[in-house]
């Protein structure tokens, strides 16, 4: 009986542990500023694709002339991937359509972006949307940004 309370007592402290890493990573993610929520769906084919699978949620942070995207659910200190500014070309915008609509947060609204050759779509909120078309315009002078 003792043994059975210790494993349970442990797996409970274990479980929230782990929640307060995930607490505390976001914090230190957030702790520079320039961040906002947005999920990505990497490496997709041409055609538009409205399944809803692919898509990760996320946050992503400005860096410089970079953005940073970190995966939510995830323990990694690192970003997961990073766009250049120069390097991306804004293809399309979209709501989102069909299984989307639930794989996404409810106000998102899907970027269509190649970075490097790679198709990818972003999708965030309105707002953050609009700050992101910003930073891409506000690119040095002499750097090419393609904003649809």
């Amino acid at each position: 009986m003792f043994l059975a309370l210790l494993v349970g007592a442990l797996v409970v402290v274990l479980v929230l542990l782990g929640l307060f890493v995930f607490g505390l990573r976001r914090r230190l993610i957030q702790r520079s500023g320039g961040t906002f929520d947005c999920s990505l769906r990497w490496n997709i084919p041409d055609e538009t694709d409205t399944s809803g699978k692919g898509w990760s949620y996320g946050v992503a942070r400005y860096n410089g002339d970079r953005v940073e995207w970190f995966r939510v659910f995830s323990y990694a200190p690192r970003p997961r991937h990073l766009l250049e500014r120069s390097s991306i070309e804004v293809v399309d915008r979209r709501a989102p359509e069909g299984e989307e609509e639930l794989a996404l947060l409810s106000d998102a609204v899907v970027l269509g972006c190649r970075h490097r050759g790679t198709r990818l779509e972003l999708a965030m909120s309105e707002d953050a949307l609009t700050g992101f078309l910003a930073w891409l315009e506000a690119a040095p002078p002499g750097q090419r940004v393609n904003v649809a």
